[in-house]
């Protein structure tokens, strides 16, 4: 008998149809002779709603009852689909993610995982009960408040309860197979992996891929918690995230993938778009010691999360140089209001904010023993005639900043310049990609 965590996004439990088929997955797997854990997202666009709802009666709302009424979703999704579980002739039982024993941090609207205390549920899962929870919410024990994790916070529930559990895999449930080469939505020849490292994996979150999100994959990979992304509209098998050591569920003990698939495994695992990204460009810096230390110091306070840096001295101006950084949209505004706040203190020229740009990334672990990848990348942008930015690299990541015009095309344009289109469309089955 195997311990089975399996996660369902706002898409797989959208309406009662969506709940009694995610139901009768569960059923399948509980009959099959496995213990069942599923942690569950708010219905569709729940939460959506429910923060449009509150800016309607509050225009900042407080961060404390905010979290109370968010968390009121996944709360209705557990109940629903325990109830479903009952008509099926099963026993389950539905907790809330404090039941479940989630203990996170104090921060409102996103809070970190401390300690997972599941008593409660291995009690359930000893009586032969499925056990459904609450995602996204947990507890903390200083203030004894609810809190919630921000987003991916569902499949961050689900990976740290098969931590807890000792689980033999974490089902991450979706509207596509698997994990793809690119988001099918915008390359429709994207190719389903079969396996994907939990580094590289790690890689495609935090540049825009959607299926997983970089908490969970990085609570898994500490944790070792083996992921199987898939669809929750088909049985077929879906794509495992390996951290280090792992084996491929697919293999026979002893057997070697080289003997499975006769190649090496491809140089690039996948591209990656984010069109949340904004730019902000500090024109006229005065090039001396400390001035992006200055500049950034004052971008800290405000908590933007910069991720691309580009400094260029002025040839046209010495003395000057030109500071260019990306981060979220939402948090741009607030970024560009505080230095233009300093801007005589800091000394700078003029100040530039551009949100219309968008991130396109190139990922694969095989960067690191092949030349070549970055003139592939940039020559199939240049006979396109898509214009970079910046640029930004690590070990197996090699991103571009473009125009968000440009970004569906160069996309497309990129995953074939790397022979990674597959033979058919793939199939997206409800359309939102969680």
């Amino acid at each position: 008998m195997a311990l089975i965590v399996q996660k369902f996004g706002g898409s797989s439990v959208a309406d009662a149809e969506s709940i009694k088929r995610v139901a009768k997955r569960i059923v399948d797997t509980r009959r099959a002779g496995n213990d069942v854990v599923v942690a569950v997202s708010a219905m569709g666009d729940t939460t959506d709603e429910l923060l449009e709802l509150a800016r309607d009666v509050a225009p900042n709302p407080a961060p404390r009852e905010l979290d109370m009424l968010l968390s009121s979703g996944e709360r209705i999704s557990m109940a629903l689909l325990a109830m479903t579980i009952h008509s099926m002739g099963l026993e389950a039982r539905s907790f809330t993610g404090s039941q479940a024993g989630m203990i996170t941090t104090a921060d409102h609207g996103s809070a970190r995982i401390v300690d997972v205390t599941p008593v409660r549920l291995r009690e359930a899962l000893d009586d032969g009960a499925i056990v459904i929870v609450a995602g996204f919410q947990g507890f903390n024990r200083d203030t004894r408040d609810i809190t919630t994790l921000g987003r991916g916070g569902s499949d961050t529930t689900a990976v740290a309860l098969a931590a807890a559990l000792n689980a033999d895999v974490c089902e991450i449930y979706s509207d596509v197979d698997g994990i793809f080469t690119c988001d099918p939505r915008v390359v429709p020849l994207a190719k389903k992996l079969d396996t994907i490292g939990a580094e590289e994996m790690l890689e495609l979150a935090a540049n825009g891929a959607k299926v997983l999100y970089i908490r969970a994959v990085e609570y898994a990979r500490r944790h070792s918690v083996l992921i199987h992304a898939r669809s929750t509209f088909t049985s077929n098998e879906g794509t495992y995230v390996l951290g280090e050591g792992m084996a491929d569920p697919r293999l026979a003990e002893g057997e070697d993938m080289t003997d499975v698939i006769g190649k090496e495994e491809p140089v690039v695992a996948g591209v990656a778009i984010d069109r949340s990204q904004a730019k902000i460009t500090v024109v006229g810096v005065p090039d001396v010691p400390g001035s992006a230390s200055a500049i950034f110091s004052r971008v800290s306070k405000t908590g933007a999360n910069i991720d691309m840096i580009v400094q260029n001295v002025q040839s046209a101006s010495p003395g000057r140089t030109d500071i260019s950084f990306t981060l979220p949209k939402e948090q741009a505004p607030d970024v560009a209001k505080q230095l233009q706040a300093e801007q005589s203190e800091l000394g700078f020229e003029n100040l530039v904010h551009d949100d219309q740009v968008g991130k396109l990334s190139v990922v694969g672990a095989g960067m690191r023993s092949h030349s070549g990848v970055s003139l592939t990348l940039f020559e199939a942008l240049s006979r396109d005639a898509i214009n970079i930015e910046m640029i930004s690299t690590s070990e197996i990541r090699i991103s571009v900043l473009l125009r968000e015009t440009d970004l569906d095309k160069a996309a497309r344009t990129v995953h074939t310049a790397y022979h990674l289109d597959g033979d058919v469309e793939a199939t997206v089955y409800a359309g939102t990609g969680r």
